[in-house]
């Protein structure tokens, strides 16, 4: 083997090692002595070898990171601890290798700092009762830093609000409160609707004696229904009113005839 052969054969090594294979969801990022050039990928795509161009792989599929447990202070001075969850992807993979150092970190950095602020700027009940208000806060305030980086927040949200026991015990006081309340105000409202209807009901059956007289047959019928010794006997309402008038009369006669022999 000659000395052509030779160099041909180191020549077509040397190309074969500037060759790199990008997969569908990862872009390279070359560079040619330090200087920015092109974006290539997906696929198999050539650099010029011996350190001339260099290559930088970029995953751009979507990422979901866990954030750590932070324990921050709301508006209304109450200690919580939160947990969070982000969602990203690069968009740009020459922005996120150019202009920041660890795309990655500076994100995760980021939403946890965002995140300490903005719950930070809400009171507790805000915090448990509109998390989606919140959520879109959390990804708006994050979206303008992380677009510079080439890289879209999609998603980040709190899953849990984990609140000190002195806390947790005065809520459920307060719960229980408000449901005693509400049993209240319910039963309130349903004795003031009966009464309401039964005065209408009795002002029916003062204008149709017709009316009290089957009310009371339908009363013996009911007891009489329920298999008992217990006999009862209606005695109309104007009997009663005749027998008390009846009373009162006889007590001042006796009264004026005590009066007249003393």
């Amino acid at each position: 083997m000659g000395i052509p052969e030779i160099v041909a054969i180191v020549l077509v090594i040397v190309l074969l090692t500037g060759l790199r294979i990008a997969q569908e969801y990862e872009r390279g990022v070359v560079f040619r002595l330090g200087r920015y050039v092109a974006l290539r990928g997906p696929g198999l795509y050539w650099i010029i070898p011996l350190g001339l161009e260099r290559a930088v792989t970029i995953d751009i599929r979507t990422r979901t990171v866990s954030a750590e447990q932070q324990e921050t202070i709301t508006r209304d001075s109450v200690t919580v601890k939160l947990n969070a969850v982000l969602w990203y992807r690069i968009t740009d993979a020459a922005k996120s290798v150019i202009r920041v150092a660890d795309a990655p970190a500076a994100v995760y950095q980021l939403a946890l700092t965002s995140l300490r602020n903005s719950i930070g700027q809400h009171d507790l009940d805000e915090v448990l009762q509109e998390r989606d208000k919140i959520n879109s806060l959390l990804r708006a305030n994050i979206a303008e830093s992380t677009g510079a980086w080439g890289v879209e927040v999609e998603r980040f949200e709190m899953k849990d609000v984990e609140l000190p026991v002195a806390m947790q015990e005065v809520m459920a006081m307060q719960a229980q409160a408000i449901r005693e309340k509400r049993a209240r105000i319910i039963k309130a409202e349903a004795e003031r609707e009966a009464s309401t209807m039964l005065a209408e009901a009795a002002l029916l059956m003062a204008n149709n004696p017709v009316a009290v007289e089957l009310r009371r047959m339908q009363m013996v019928t009911e007891v009489g229904a329920e298999n008992n010794s217990t006999t009862v006997m209606m005695i109309p309402s104007d009997f009663v009113s005749m027998a008390k008038s009846l009373g009162e009369y006889l007590r001042e006669r006796t009264s004026d005839n005590a009066s007249a022999e003393s």
